[in-house]
Order: C-alpha cells, then sequence, then structure tokens
C-alpha cells in the first residue's frame, strides 16, 4: 500500500497544475477620445468579457486604481517622451516608480512596463541608447525592490525593425538597429521579458492589395504561403511572428528562451476600401480565436504566443487618418461597433452602462485560481481556513454547512474556496497565494479539482482494497503449497 501511494499520491501536486488549452485575451486601451466612458465603467465591462489582460500607453492614476482587485493584469507605459529622463539615473527611474507605480501595487495587478512605443522606429527620436538605459535603470529599480519577478520590462516594436520580414526564416533586424537591438535582446533574455511586436497584417493590405491576399491577411486558411524552409504559412501573422523569431535567432539568441508577445493587433471598420466592417469583424474573431488557442508558429509549433487585440475603443481625438480612429470593438457610449463575440465560460455578470447584450454575459469566474496543495499539512490547511474566514475578511458562508459549497465536506476544499476569495481580492498577486506554502495558483476550477481529487481518492482506495484481498489471496496460496496442498 505505501509503495502504491508513493506512486499515485504525487498526481495530487500535478492535478492543479492541468490546463484545459481556453487562454485570456489582451486588449489595448486608449484614451484619446472625448466620449469615452470611465475607468471604473471599463473596467466592469472587461470583467464581462474574455480580456484578462489589459495595455494602456500611460499610468492613469485613475485607470490603475479602477483596475485594483479586479483580477486583471496590466501592462502600463512609459511614454516615449519621458525615456530620455529615465534614462539619466537610476534615481530618476526610481522617483517615477515610487510615484506612478508603488502606490497602486499589489491591489493594481501590474505585469509588465512597456518603455516606449515604437521608440526606435520614430524618425523624431534618434537616441536610441536612451530606450535601452530607461528598461536597465527601471528593471534595478524592480530589483532593489524584490519586484522584478512580478513585474518585466519591456518595449513594444514596430515591424519596421526589420530590415525585410519575407520570407521569415531569412528575416533580420534592420542593420542601424543592430548594436540596440543586440543589447535589447540580450536584456530581455536576461530578464525572463517578453518581445513586444506590434503585427498589423491590415497595413501590408492596404498599402499593397494586388500583391496580398486579403484571406491571407484575415487569417484565414488561405492555401499557404511556403518560406524556402518548408514552413507553410496560412496567415500574415504567423509570418510576421516568425519572422521577428528568426531575427532574433540571427543575433545569436537561438538557444535563449525569449517569450514572443504580439503587443498590438487589429483591423479598422472605417476609413478605407480595407476597412470595412466585416473585414474588421473577421480578422478580430480569427485573432480571438488564435489568442485562445494553444497555438504557436510554423516555426515554433509548441510556443504560444499572447495576443493583444487593438483596440477596445474607437478613439475619435486620435490624429491621423480616419482608419486611425476607427480600430475599436466599441463605441465610447459601450454598443459594439460590430458583432464579435466576447463570451467566456468563467465571465462575472457586470454589465457596462446595459449596453453590452445579456446574451454574453454567461457567468464566470476568474480565468486563475488558488487552491490548497493537497499534500500541505491538514493543520496548516486548517489554520489557513480559519485565517481566510476570520481575520482575512473573507465571506465564507457558502462553505458553511447550509452553503452551496459545503460539499463535499472537507478541509481542503473548503480552504480552497476562502483562499481563491482572498487572492481574488488581494489581486491575483503570486504571494496572496503563498500561505505558508500551502497554497498553489491553477487554471483548473477549484470545484473541479477538488472533485478530481476526491474520485482519485476513492479510486485509490478502491485499488488499495483489491491489492489488500490479492496479498491475502496470495499469502493463502503460499501457506497452501507450504503445507503441500
Amino acid at each position: 500500500m505505501s509503495l502504491f501511494c508513493s506512486l499515485v499520491l504525487p498526481l495530487f501536486i500535478l492535478l492543479p497544475l492541468i490546463s484545459y488549452n481556453v487562454y485570456g485575451v489582451g486588449i489595448n486601451y486608449g484614451t484619446i477620445g472625448n466620449n469615452l466612458p470611465s475607468p471604473k465603467k471599463v473596467a466592469q465591462l472587461l470583467q464581462s468579457t474574455i480580456f484578462d489582460k489589459v495595455k494602456i500607453y500611460d499610468t492613469n492614476p485613475e485607470i490603475l486604481e479602477a483596475f485594483s482587485n479586479t483580477g486583471i493584469d496590466l501592462i502600463v507605459a512609459v511614454e516615449n517622451s519621458h525615456i530620455r529622463n529615465l534614462s539619466a539615473t537610476q534615481s530618476n527611474a526610481d522617483k517615477w516608480f515610487v510615484t506612478r507605480i508603488l502606490p497602486f501595487i499589489p491591489s493594481t495587478s501590474i505585469v509588465t512596463i512597456a518603455v516606449g512605443n515604437e521608440y526606435l522606429t520614430d524618425d523624431q527620436l534618434l537616441d536610441h541608447n536612451a530606450l535601452l538605459q530607461a528598461m536597465e535603470n527601471l528593471h534595478s529599480v524592480l530589483l532593489s525592490r524584490g519586484l522584478d519577478r512580478k513585474i518585466k520590462v519591456s518595449t513594444p516594436h514596430s515591424m519596421a525593425v526589420l530590415a525585410s520580414s519575407f520570407p521569415p526564416s531569412s528575416s533580420t533586424f534592420a542593420t542601424t538597429l543592430l548594436p540596440v537591438m543586440t543589447s535589447i535582446v540580450a536584456l530581455l533574455a536576461d530578464t525572463n521579458s517578453p518581445f513586444m511586436i506590434n503585427a498589423y497584417p491590415y497595413f501590408a493590405y492596404r498599402d499593397n492589395p494586388s500583391m496580398v491576399n486579403l484571406e491571407y491577411a484575415l487569417l484565414g486558411n488561405a492555401s499557404g504561403v511556403r518560406d524556402p524552409k518548408g514552413y507553410v504559412y496560412s496567415n500574415m501573422l504567423d509570418a510576421q511572428i516568425d519572422a521577428i523569431r528568426s531575427a532574433i535567432n540571427a543575433l545569436g539568441f537561438g538557444n535563449r528562451t525569449i517569450q514572443i508577445v504580439v503587443s498590438e493587433s487589429g483591423w479598422p471598420s472605417k476609413g478605407d476600401a480595407a476597412a470595412t466592417i466585416e473585414n474588421a469583424r473577421t480578422y478580430n474573431t480569427r485573432l480571438i480565436e488564435r489568442a485562445q488557442s494553444n497555438k504557436g508558429t510554423p516555426m515554433s509549433p509548441k510556443d504560444r504566443i499572447d495576443v493583444f487585440v487593438f483596440a477596445l475603443f474607437n478613439e475619435n481625438k486620435k490624429q491621423g487618418g480616419i482608419s486611425e480612429r476607427n480600430f475599436g470593438i466599441f463605441n465610447g457610449d459601450g454598443t459594439k461597433v460590430y458583432d464579435v463575440d466576447l463570451s467566456c465560460e468563467f465571465c462575472s455578470n457586470e454589465k457596462f452602462g446595459g449596453k453590452i447584450e445579456s446574451s454574453l454575459l454567461r457567468s464566470r469566474g476568474p480565468s486563475v485560481w488558488c487552491v490548497a496543495k493537497p499534500h500541505a499539512d491538514e493543520k496548516v490547511i486548517q489554520a489557513v481556513l480559519d485565517f481566510c474566514c476570520g481575520p482575512g475578511g473573507m465571506d465564507c458562508r457558502e462553505i458553511d454547512e447550509n452553503g452551496d459549497c459545503f460539499q463535499p465536506d472537507k478541509v481542503y476544499g473548503h480552504a480552497s474556496y476562502a483562499m481563491n476569495a482572498y487572492y481574488q481580492m488581494h489581486g491575483r498577486n503570486y504571494w496572496n497565494c503563498d500561505f505558508k506554502g500551502t497554497g498553489l495558483v491553477t487554471f483548473s476550477d477549484p470545484k473541479f479539482v477538488v472533485k478530481i481529487q476526491e474520485d482519485i481518492c476513492q479510486f485509490i482506495s478502491k485499488v488499495a482494497k483489491v491489492m489488500e484481498n490479492a496479498s491475502i489471496r496470495i499469502s493463502d496460496m503460499e501457506s497452501e503449497k507450504g503445507r503441500g496442498v
């Protein structure tokens, strides 16, 4: 029995790590408009959708406050105009952090600081080394405060950092950017931070409609574009991602793990012949489906790609052509520009100004939970449960004897409920799921995990009984043999 348990019980440890290949999606939240809802209403809107990661373009304190305790991760930004100041000294970077970020963590889950936006391809910003130095200074600030594992530092690039993007397997960075890109990629690799790229098949199609297949740009199942090294691309976005990957490898980082994040991608619904509601709906629907899948690219099929859709709102005061102001999925009053499914299996029932259709708001909780480790000491688990439902301030009526979540009446199940409530309320930071080493962050619904654990316990018990009976039978047979029966 002891040998059997030593082989099977580790399954308990692995169960909470089970993933069901359904991932959240990021969204870009721009605010260059005079008809946009308040950040508080925006936070409520996003809690009703599949979007569980939000990228903004500054450190607007009203936005940071609105997203506190929502369970939504934020990527905040250093504006291009502030980079030179932050690059000057680490002290300047620390002052920026203390003023802009520190007051809002950990209740607001800030996971990345994006230093600038397409800084290296802005013709008016010629000091490329200032970007690298600002990134290094901010990372040093995070390191000194013990926050470097929680908050990463990166910078979003445009596809213009490449000398060419096709064929993907031969792509390299522009010659003039090689020195600074080598240093930036090295920093990202050393700090386990993502390489962020703004990738827009829309622009490629808009500028060359006779050369680019529309279905290929719209992420459809086109006949396929073949790379000389044998990779076949059914959509342009995958080709753009792999072009970036090849450029990184060409710098000598092919043996390092560097995640690529699509920090912007979208399609406008108005402004030119390509910018239509139908094209925007098609592209963003497919983009969301791709983001929720566990798919990589032809060059790296096992590397999942995080995607941030551009954009949440149409921004009526944005500079540029009409299309620049019409990338949004929503209008400022909360109505959708076009129909796109934003429903999810685990969303709250918050509504946004009464404008979002109730059919989209299927009941859900968050996409990540905190559960009790099944092998943790039961006395410690009970103490954690007592804390969460007592001094921790959680409402534990659901796991009382008459509550809906009382069954199964197991301390690990009750503790998982209480620990998860505490974790969600305090911003889904990893340290809010420690509980003296008894908590574990999981992508599996705690109710499901507890049920599976209970089923396995029953299974182990049954198998142990069978083994015990078999052992007795074998012993009896040996005894009979010894007697010469």
